[in-house]
């Protein structure tokens, strides 16, 4: 979480809250980190951390995008902002898919 603070903190961008999402809760057991914020105008924020070696492909961004559907279902509210925090190498057509999306993909 503290490289998540930090990342956010040298753009200037700040939370009010910031709060781990259990997975299981989610229906999954993906070796992600999920973070749901809520910044300084009250808009809700997605936050996905992920740690690999391999690349992460479409159908992984698919499953991504299923996930903060479940959220969104779970909180009963709309999430404005999405991130992806990567320390893995992307597919090209899984980050055109992500930023048509409407997700942020940024490498931490």
């Amino acid at each position: 979480m503290k490289s998540v603070v930090e990342h956010f903190g040298k753009k200037k961008h700040l939370f009010r809250s910031l709060v781990p999402i259990d997975l299981k809760k989610l229906g999954t057991r993906k070796r992600i980190l999920f973070y749901l914020g809520v910044d300084m105008q009250e808009y809700y924020t997605a936050i996905l951390v992920v740690r690999k070696k391999s690349r992460i492909l479409r159908k992984e961004a698919e499953t991504f995008l299923e996930l903060h559907h479940r959220l969104e279902e779970e909180m009963q509210s709309k999430i404005k902002k999405k991130y992806l925090l990567l320390e893995a190498p992307i597919c090209s057509k899984a980050k055109a898919f992500l930023e048509e999306e409407g997700w942020r993909v940024e490498v931490l």
